[in-house]
This record gives structure tokens, sequence and C-alpha cells, in this order.
């Protein structure tokens, strides 16, 4: 296999399903601290025995009993709710169209290996993968159930987040809820390669504790993720050159000034700049498609010479402040949906790297889950 290409993560067959964990818990003062991250800092084998020391000096509190974790976290602008558990990733779907977990971007093969191997040495996963779904009136009945009781934690974090977690061990409502979902699919949102690492765990040890991972099941409908465009610069290519391969590619271009920057985009179009001229580009995509797709699956490859690397910014600013070296231009890209990535993912087809940026994300350290005392599954 070559090592530079980029591969499909496997889909998870159904149903959906979260099983009860023993969760760990960074102490709230240090949930969000930047210092915290030491917990992680290399030799990865040693890190079991560190989480050892912080939980008896209390800066990791170690839950006795299996639960599944209601939480709940915000920042100055989203609320989002997500049910914490562990995910099987032993049962692998034969065709994605009957997938339960299903994949929207690809992975670096060594990256996953590395990943994998990092767990394995930490007997850890560190933090839930997010998976975004759209629940079931039954699923929300039984969660909003959940919250007429008091939250078993709350606190705001280190860097700001307000959180709030009910552990629910209720076997009666763990049931409900996994039957709610029996007919649900979810998209990975956040963390295509850890997830891929979860996989790659299983088959490298399927007689140990690697066949589940940690996730978070987030509702959609309820309290969205944000979702945020990642822009390209193309480096190495002239404006002239991109703007002859839009046109090839059927694009309409217009002219606009540097007010484009700060406007919100439509689905179909984008803005491009080498800095000093801009202009807006209309894209002749259905209500299906996704920008990010058509420029990577038709205007890229169309480019009388290919760029000298491709970065990736989540900030007009950083995009824009690449321009001043090597000829850049710079494509700033709509805020994706969830309506134009669900299609490709139910095709099995890939987007193209970096096409989603979901937020907020938990802060790490806020659930960790041990595969020491994880139970095998079978």
């Amino acid at each position: 296999m070559d090592d530079s290409a980029v591969v499909s993560p496997p889909s998870l067959a159904g149903p959906l399903r979260l099983e009860p964990f023993r969760a760990l818990h960074l102490d709230p003062s240090k949930v969000g601290d930047p210092a915290s991250a030491r917990l992680y800092a290399r030799p990865y084998r040693g890190i079991a025995a560190r989480v050892d020391t912080w939980i008896e000096r209390g800066d990791i509190v170690a839950d006795t009993t299996p639960a599944l974790y209601l939480h709940e976290y915000r920042d100055e602008a989203t609320t989002v709710r997500g049910i914490v558990g562990a995910l099987d990733v032993t049962q692998l779907a034969a065709d994605p169209h009957d997938a339960a977990v299903v994949p929207h971007e690809g992975v670096h093969p060594p990256q996953v290996r590395e990943l994998a191997r990092r767990m394995r040495e930490m007997r850890l996963n560190p933090a839930p993968i997010l998976l975004a779904y759209h629940a079931t009136a039954a699923a929300r009945a039984l969660l909003a159930r959940v919250r007429t009781d008091p939250p078993t934690r709350q606190y705001i974090d280190r860097g700001g987040q307000h959180h709030r977690i009910w552990v629910i061990r209720d076997p009666t409502t763990i049931a409900r809820l996994n039957h709610a979902w029996q007919s649900s699919r979810a998209l990975i949102a956040d963390g295509h390669h850890r997830y891929a690492a979860y996989v790659d765990s299983y088959r490298a040890a399927p007689s140990g504790p690697c066949g589940q991972g940690l996730a978070m099941l987030i509702d959609q409908t309820d309290t969205p993720l944000r979702l945020g465009a990642i822009h390209r610069v193309l480096d190495g290519v002239r404006q002239h050159d991109l703007l002859s391969a839009l046109r090839s590619a059927g694009a309409t271009i217009s002219d606009t000034d540097g007010s484009a920057a700060n406007a919100p985009l439509d689905a179909s179009t984008l803005a491009v700049t080498d800095g000093t001229v801009w202009r807006l580009v209309t894209l002749p995509i259905g209500a299906s498609e996704c920008a990010v797709d058509y420029l990577h699956g038709i205007v890229i490859p169309g480019l009388r010479r290919r760029p000298h690397a491709i970065h990736y910014e989540h900030s007009v600013g950083a995009a824009v402040a690449r321009t001043g070296h090597d000829h850049a231009s710079v494509i700033l890209l709509p805020q994706p949906t969830l309506d134009r990535i669900w299609p490709a993912a139910d095709a099995g087809r890939l987007l193209p790297e970096k096409t989603t940026s979901f937020q907020p994300k938990p802060h790490a350290g806020v659930f960790m889950r041990s595969m020491r005392d994880a139970q095998p599954v079978h």
C-alpha cells in the first residue's frame, strides 16, 4: 500500500449502540489547562502509570461503576449535548448503505497505525470522537427526562467551557436509549483518524479490550455542532491560472472587493484572491453537492501547474496572510452543511481532506476511558 495514499475508514455495522464504561475525569481545575497535556507526554508506555499517580493525587477522578454520561458543554456561542459511551468497533459493514457509523473523510494509514500503537501503549482512549446524528423522538424524550434531575457534576473549566454531566446507570434507561438508536445512523464529525485507530487496534489485539472506543453521540437537531469552512491556499498558483481553471470547469466569475472576505458565501459560491484583487465564483453544482468536492475533483486537477503545496486555514485572515509569497492564491469556501455531506457519506464516497470543521469540541480531560479495566467485546 502507498503510505501517502488517503483511504476510507471502514463503516460500522448497525444497530447503533453505546455501552456503559468506567470514566476517568480530570479534576475541573485542570480541564482546559494547557499544562494538563503533560499527562499524555512521551513516553506513551509510561502514561498508564502516570494516570495512576494522578488518581492517587486527586488530579483524576475514576468512576467505580460503568455508566453512560449525558454531557452538556457550551462556549460563548453554542451549547452542545451528547451521550458519551463505549462504541463497539468489532462489527464492520460490508455495504456503506447498511452502516450505522459512517465516515466522510479519508485517513492516512501511517497516522492511523501510529495513533493505534499510541493508544495501546497508553492503555487509554484520551478523548471521545464526536458522532453527529438526528435523534428519534423517543431518544430525545428519554434524554429530556434524564435532564429533569440535577446534574451530577457541573463546573466551568480553565478554558472557559461550561460543563454539566448527568450519570446514567439505570439499566432500563440504557436499554431504552439503545433501542431508540437502533435505526439511527451517525456521521463521524470529529476524529476520523482516532476512529480508524480504534478499528486498527482491535484488528491488532482482537482478544483484548480494544473492541470498543470512546465516543460522544450528538443530536444535530437538538444542539447542533457548528460547521465552519476550512479555506485553501494554493502555493505557486497565480490568480490568472486559477481563474482559467475555474472557467474551464464551468464556473461564473465576477469582480468584487475586499468585503467578500467577511461576507457569508452561499453553498455554491467561492471567493478567490491573490491578496489584492477579489472575485466571486459561482460553481455549477447541485443541491446535494459540496463546493469543496468540486474544487478538488475538477478545478485543482485542471490547473496548468499543480500547487507547490496546499495549506488549510480556518480563518480568513490567516488564509489571506499567506498571499505575500510564492504567488499564492486564496480560495475562501462556504460553510458546509450536513445536507450536502450526508449524500456523499451515504454513498460511501469520500469528501476531500479537511472538508469540515465541527465546533466547539469539548476540552480534553472531561472524559477518558482506561483500556486496562475495560471488558473485552465478544
